[in-house]
């Protein structure tokens, strides 16, 4: 970490940024006093240091994990492991961590974790199994891949093609949805950490759901998504000029975070939830918004589905419900930890309009697993997380 200390405004529960916020959020914070704060990284001093390990330090993923540790008093990188770029600096890597005090990146084979006490695992999907198996047990994991999301493990080989091979650490791995699953994330040893479009649809639907203010049939949800939700890696697909000016559907019908929303989404109604699901590449570099359509149970109404929601996350800092009527913008929530979620009423009766925007590198991935490996260490969940939205 930098030694370059930083100056920010707090609420008085815990260093969170001062918001210049929406609307909705400036009437949830009112009254609060506001306290003047610096954390510089000799405040780490004041606790013990929790040594991180960063595996596949060279995606996207886990360059946005570095930079949110930048801000984080207590948790300093040790190791960091990348396949083709083992052997390098950061700097060479990602200049815009150049200023970091951060070690050179390693061979996975070669990493010594005695000195590392929790793990980001960064790594592509299909290739963590058999290394966090074989990890020591005394490190806390937080997975961003989605080796361990599925519980089901027939399910994880027919949507991902192949076998799981760690089907016994399947069975201690938890869910890390983390405004939902808290108090299981807490006791975890290992969290799978969510998919950023499950991320984007369940945080609004599960308390819904659970209140039977929506019927858990006919969900439709059209997704869209920025180009770093498709990783780093050299794709025809992803060249500027195949991604410019246009928009595209994919995944059609077989997305592969249909079975993981499904399967949040079943837990909240205690029964099976099919969905229907069309994910979209938009031509930016990170955002994603969530609009779903849903068919409102009986006598139900938009007030009721929009007070619901207020209540249910009236004490989440990083879950916004917006005044009625403000339409959740991915600009809003660029850069930060934030979900906005806002309820309109559809032309055709009885069905409402959903909207969820995140930073899919965010709250959908490197955000989020900081927020959890926070929660499994016994930290303020936000630490390392106060960053406000970057606009314009």
């Amino acid at each position: 970490m930098s030694a370059t200390g930083f100056s920010s405004t707090c609420f008085n529960r815990s260093c969170s940024w001062k918001v210049e916020k929406l609307s909705k959020s400036k009437k949830q914070h009112e009254g609060k006093p506001f306290v003047k704060c610096s954390m510089r990284s000799s405040d780490r001093t004041s606790q013990s240091t929790v040594r991180i390990g960063v595996l596949g330090a060279s995606g996207y993923t886990g360059a946005e994990v570095l930079r949110l540790l930048a801000n984080h008093p207590q948790f300093e990188v040790t190791l960091m492991t990348a396949v083709r770029k083992a052997g390098e600096p950061i700097a060479s890597v990602f200049p815009h961590l150049a200023t970091q005090n951060l070690p050179d990146l390693i061979a996975i084979e070669d990493a010594n974790f005695s000195d590392v006490d929790a793990v980001f695992c960064c790594l592509p999907h299909g290739t963590t199994q058999e290394i966090i198996k074989g990890l020591p047990m005394h490190l806390k994991i937080v997975d961003l891949s989605a080796d361990f999301r599925l519980r089901d493990i027939s399910e994880y080989e027919e949507w991902y093609g192949k076998p799981h091979k760690a089907p016994d650490l399947q069975k201690e791995a938890v869910y890390g949805l983390t405004e939902i699953s808290r108090e299981e994330i807490k006791n975890a040893r290992l969290v799978a950490n969510p998919g950023c479009y499950p991320t984007s649809i369940q945080l609004p639907l599960v308390p819904l759901i659970k209140a039977n203010l929506i019927e858990a049939k006919n969900i439709i949800i059209d997704a869209k998504s920025g180009v770093s939700g498709a990783g780093r890696s050299p794709k025809e697909n992803l060249l500027y000029t195949e991604v410019a000016e246009g928009i595209n559907s994919y995944g059609v019908t077989r997305h592969r975070h249909v079975p993981e929303t499904e399967q949040g989404l079943s837990d909240a109604a205690r029964s099976r939830v099919t969905i229907s699901f069309t994910p979209h590449l938009i031509p930016m570099s990170r955002g994603m918004q969530s609009t779903i359509y849903v068919e409102m149970a009986p006598g139900a109404s938009i007030e009721d589905l929009h007070q619901r929601l207020g209540q249910f996350y009236k004490d989440e800092e990083f879950v916004i419900l917006l005044e009625n009527g403000v339409i959740p913008r991915t600009h809003s929530v660029r850069g930060s930890n934030y979900c906005l979620i806002n309820v309109f009423p559809d032309r055709i009766p009885g069905r409402a309009i959903i909207i969820s925007v995140i930073d899919n590198l965010v709250k959908g991935a490197s955000g989020q697993a900081l927020q959890n490996l926070n929660a499994m260490m016994g930290f303020p969940e936000n630490t390392g997380l106060q960053y406000q939205p970057l606009f314009p």
